[in-house]
């Protein structure tokens, strides 16, 4: 299916992610809105409607006749996990799916694709294990909301509807006008000599390219084949001490001193105001499905994937 011509809502699309998608669905042809509760920072192809997140209102006529729906609507995790921080997390990402069911549910045509955000955490942090959509779920705050997230998904989509879910990793995209993605902040601390090996340095690090994230998302809305739960995420998980001698490389700094886990937990906290487990933990995960339905990722390999984001956008 062409999304030429065709409208496409992007739930809670106001940030580096969904600004990114939205400037991707425009160009090929589509009429898109964002619906979230603050204006994109930056102008584009897009109308913005306002939207809480968990209250339903006029809004929801943007969903009739739409072609299809993206709900990335969530409350960021780069924070520190206070009790009011991990509530407001878990109720962000199951509140909002919730309300946008009562909202297909009050209008006469839905759309009849809607594509839902997941998170690649959901398989907790296993040391050394390669995880697939097969795996079992992990243990913990990010286990437990990602199993929620998607357990509202899966009560809120309508019978008709084809639905769509991306587990995924940890996108590298240098969107500034949208605020940025969390490779800029480590960018920064690579070009100043910061990248180096963080904790034992062999926590996963799974990633994925904007551009080709934004192609599954396209694919989610467009392939009729394309069902069900994947994995978003590169073929090629690489550890962290891998991770930033790639970063290292692109943004042209050779050197990169290392953290231990003890400067990573009181710098998180009091510096950076961040978990400190992001850091300090990860996992390794490969789709078992986009690989045997043949889909091909542009930038499957972290050197080119950085090259081509410092390349062009460094300054």
């Amino acid at each position: 299916m062409s999304l030429e011509h065709e409208k496409i809502a992007i739930a809670g699309g106001s940030g580096f992610l969904g600004v990114s998608l939205a400037h991707h669905l425009a160009n090929r042809g589509a009429s898109v809105v964002i619906l979230s509760r603050n204006e994109p920072q930056v102008a584009g192809p897009w109308r913005h409607r306002p939207w809480d997140g968990r209250t339903l209102g006029s809004w929801r006529d943007e969903l009739n006749e739409a072609t299809g729906l993206v709900n990335l609507a969530a409350r960021s995790v780069d924070c520190i996990k206070t009790p009011d921080h991990q509530d407001e997390i878990l109720r962000s990402r199951v509140e909002s799916t919730h309300v946008l069911s009562e909202a297909l549910r009050s209008i006469n045509s839905p759309p009849p694709v809607w594509v839902q955000m997941s998170t690649a955490h959901i398989y907790g942090d296993p040391p050394k294990s390669i995880c697939t959509e097969e795996s079992a779920v992990g243990y913990g705050l990010a286990p437990f909301v990602g199993r929620a997230w998607e357990d509202a998904f899966h009560a809120s989509v309508l019978p008709s509807q084809k639905g769509v879910v991306l587990r995924t990793s940890f996108v590298v995209g240098r969107n500034r006008g949208a605020g940025g993605g969390a490779l800029d902040t480590l960018g920064l601390l690579a070009k100043l000599g910061l990248g180096g090996k963080v904790g034992s340095g062999t926590q996963g690090m799974s990633w994925i390219h904007e551009a080709d994230l934004n192609r599954l998302f396209e694919r989610g809305l467009t392939d009729s084949a394309m069902q069900g739960t994947y994995i978003a995420s590169s073929p090629h998980p690489v550890s962290q001490v891998e991770f930033m001698r790639h970063l290292r490389r692109a943004v042209g700094m050779p050197i990169g001193l290392p953290a231990f886990s003890w400067m990573v937990l009181i710098g998180a906290r009091f510096l950076l105001r961040t978990d400190p487990e992001l850091a300090l933990y990860g996992r390794y995960v490969v789709s078992k499905r986009l690989e045997e339905e043949g889909f091909e990722f542009q930038l499957p390999h972290l050197d080119k994937a950085l090259r081509d984001l410092f390349g062009r956008n460094a300054n």
